[in-house]
């Protein structure tokens, strides 16, 4: 009897440790893509995990844009034709605002986009 239990409780061991190893996991990296033009990003909400890098490439259609999302220290500058990438990893949760850091236009004070960060 004692021998034909060794490999069930082996079996149930290992799997108890694979799903306490990986019961916290969280995707390595989330990448998303964003377009900005007068006086818009597309898409203008994003969701993303906390504690999960996220990576987004901007792109601009028409002038120079910017992105500032001061929660998660992203300041940075989106320049017509060019891909800019920029990473940060939330640790709180909650929505948070991005807007243009780069005067674009007359509609640049509307120009925001919402991060929300879920558990």
């Amino acid at each position: 009897m004692i021998v034909k239990s060794i490999p069930a409780t082996l079996t149930l061991s290992v799997l108890l440790l694979f799903f306490a190893a990986f019961s916290g996991y969280v995707e390595s990296s989330k990448t998303i893509t964003i377009t900005a033009s007068k006086f818009q990003f597309e898409p203008n909400e994003i969701t993303v995990k906390k504690g999960q890098e996220v990576t987004l490439v901007i792109q601009s259609k028409d002038v120079t844009h910017g992105l500032a999302i001061k929660d998660f220290g992203v300041k940075t500058e989106i320049k017509k034709g060019q891909d800019t990438e920029v990473k940060f990893t939330p640790t709180k949760s909650g929505d948070f605002e991005g807007k243009c850091a780069h005067f674009c236009g007359k509609g640049h004070g509307s120009m925001k986009m919402t991060i929300h960060v879920v558990e």
